[in-house]
């Protein structure tokens, strides 16, 4: 019979998941605290795992983090001394620097969750494949 079955398969990437989405909290910190984007901390505190919504077996799911819009104007290097609407120079000395939002560490665990899924689906097919096989042979 096969070692793996479909709900030890399906539990181990539940919880894999979870604890992906709890890494990614920590990486968002980190970058923010790396960055020294703590003025009053409201973006350091706004990053959050959203519910994971998932098909029961994960095969598909839906994985987002949020934090406030403030990072992604870290990452443009634009704040108060620059309008909305500006075309890029607006005649005076930029004070602002660009800080690089996504990091090499969270692109790294993307990546990581992507292999995990490919295996662990993977290895259930083949199980759920050899049981098949082996009902067949005892007919």
């Amino acid at each position: 019979m096969n070692e793996v079955t479909q709900d030890m398969a399906q539990t181990e990437r539940e919880r894999y998941v979870r604890a992906w989405n709890e890494t990614m909290i920590k990486i968002w910190q980190e970058r923010i605290t790396l960055l020294e984007v703590i003025d009053t901390s409201r973006l350091l505190h706004s990053v959050a795992a959203l519910p994971i919504r998932a098909d029961g077996r994960f095969f598909e799911m839906t994985i987002s983090e949020e934090f406030v819009e403030y990072g992604l104007w870290q990452d443009y290097g634009t704040g108060r001394e620059t309008p909305r609407g500006n075309k890029g120079d607006i005649g005076r000395t930029k004070v602002r620097q660009r800080r690089p939002w996504f990091s090499k560490r969270y692109y790294s665990s993307v990546l990581n969750l992507r292999d995990f899924l490919g295996e662990n689906i993977g290895r259930e097919f083949q199980g759920i494949m050899a049981d098949t096989f082996e009902r067949i042979n005892k007919l």
